[in-house]
């Protein structure tokens, strides 16, 4: 059963560095289909719907990602008007947007959340999750947020205490206190005694033997103005800024003066007024590349190896190819990830400076940092297949019964050829279709938009752009069935 005052809060303002080369700015960790079908965001969302009408989740992400998100969801809450044409138009309930001018960590992410939804209602119970945890046991998970609900209407801040499996070290661990504070069926509500940084293998040994000790999963569930109070006490700072942009402060300029720091350093770990119920579903943070080995079962010789790989006597390493083949001989506790365009090995033991690499890409002014040669898009998905001085050629796909938004291009022209399906073109005041083998051109400044008529097969065209400047920026929308940015 729903709840009237329950509301789903999801995180996802980050890139997922140390997942790069699988992970970009433009194709961010949450957006990957690494469990499935779906996305790890979208994932995330499906969880919560049994007790989260879409309306009632909010997405917190940044203003860079916003539109790469909104983009990426848009084409999932999509409903087709039968009556009036072919294309996808948009519902009036999902997810909503909550866009940070800058990341400053979870501290402000879940303040600001948490005064938006205050406006909406007083009494509002605010769930808070990461969007790139791969969770199973969606029953049992459904069951401990309920739990979770009702210790939160009580006043207290509640964290998900994930129950150990394994000497893990890469985790930080919660201390319960002894004995049981209550328990809301069968699912056991302790005291938080202390927050614990992520151990040496020893200790993580020694915690696993112990009674009381659990992985910090980063789930929450609270009142919106139970951690409100919480932030005042004990980031007044953070509240006050808060409370100025309640007032109508600009939130760029607000968020100019606020300082990041994560809700687990800046509150739970001052406060007294924190629960951890027990959760005991499969729970992964997907924090990095040797995570992977959570999802997919190690061969018998500890390997996980997927796409076009061709191995002779590795052992205990993770080796993922893409279109073409990968051969390996003899690695040991190695990470080989190829992808188009980028290819990384490493150390298992290393993976953690995967991050520091991203950061060599920006500063040597590497795009592979930022984006894959195939770019997702609600209407389908277009892949670079060269880029020289003052052009670029893509192979484009538009899905059956979708099309783009009505743009014009200031410094470019393009020329289109099909080479599958049927087009239906849209430039200036006429439209055409033309076929296999048929083409036509885009001069620059002219208004147009392409679209695929057909109800079953998908159109693929090549692209040939021309002009001073090809990048993606260059583009006005006029018109837009995903509600994209003009």
């Amino acid at each position: 059963m729903k709840s009237k005052h329950f509301y789903g809060v999801i995180l996802a303002g980050g890139v997922g560095a140390r997942f790069w080369p699988l992970s970009r700015a433009t194709s961010p960790k949450q957006l990957l289909r690494i469990a499935g079908e779906e996305s790890l965001l979208k994932a995330t969302i499906k969880r919560l719907r049994p007790l989260v009408p879409l309306e009632k989740i909010s997405i917190v992400t940044n203003s860079t990602q916003a539109e790469t998100i909104m983009t990426h969801l848009a084409a999932g809450v999509g409903a087709r008007d039968k009556k009036k044409s072919r294309r996808p138009i948009s519902r009036p309930c999902r997810p909503e947007i909550i866009a940070e001018p800058v990341g400053r960590n979870t501290a402000p992410a879940i303040g600001l959340a948490a005064l938006t939804l205050l406006k909406k209602d007083p009494e509002a119970v605010m769930a808070v999750l990461p969007s790139d945890h791969l969770i199973g046991n969606g029953r049992t998970f459904l069951e401990t947020l309920r739990a979770a609900e009702r210790v939160a209407r009580e006043g207290r801040l509640v964290t998900f205490g994930i129950v150990p499996t394994r000497p893990e070290t890469g985790y930080g661990y919660i201390k319960a206190a002894k004995g049981a504070f209550k328990n809301v069926g069968k699912i056991k509500v302790r005291r938080v005694e202390r927050f614990v940084e992520k151990p040496a293998l020893k200790k993580a040994k020694k915690y696993l033997a112990q009674d009381g000790y659990y992985w910090n999963s980063g789930i929450f569930v609270w009142k919106a103005k139970t951690i409100l109070e919480e932030i005042r006490l004990h980031l007044p700072g953070l509240y006050g800024n808060l409370l100025s942009m309640r007032r109508g402060a600009d939130v760029k300029d607000v968020y100019k003066k606020i300082r990041p720091v994560s809700i687990d350093r800046g509150v739970l770990e001052k406060t007294s007024n924190i629960a951890v119920i027990e959760a005991r579903f499969p729970w992964s943070d997907m924090g990095s590349l040797p995570s992977l080995g959570e999802v997919f079962p190690p061969d018998r010789d500890g390997n996980v190896i997927k796409g076009r790989v061709v191995d002779i006597g590795s052992r205990n390493s993770l080796i993922i190819g893409s279109d073409r083949v990968v051969a390996t001989i003899g690695l040991k506790d190695m990470i080989l990830i190829d992808t188009p365009d980028a290819t990384l090995v490493c150390p298992k033991e290393r993976a953690q400076e995967v991050k520091e690499t991203v950061e060599i890409l920006k500063k040597k002014g590497c795009m592979e940092h930022a984006s894959h040669l195939t770019v997702e898009r609600p209407w389908g998905a277009y892949t670079v297949l060269e880029k020289g001085d003052n052009y670029k050629i893509k192979k484009i796909r538009v899905e059956p019964g979708r099309r783009l938004s009505l743009q014009t291009h200031s410094r470019r022209s393009e020329h289109w050829v099909v080479v599958s399906g049927r087009a239906r073109i849209q430039r200036g005041e006429e439209t055409v279709l033309i076929g296999r083998n048929e083409s036509t051109y885009i001069p620059r400044g002219v208004r147009h938009r392409l679209e695929n008529p057909s109800k079953t097969k998908p159109l693929e065209i090549i692209e040939v752009q021309n002009g001073s400047y090809v990048e993606e920026d260059d583009i006005v929308r006029h018109e837009d069935d995903y509600e994209r940015g003009f």
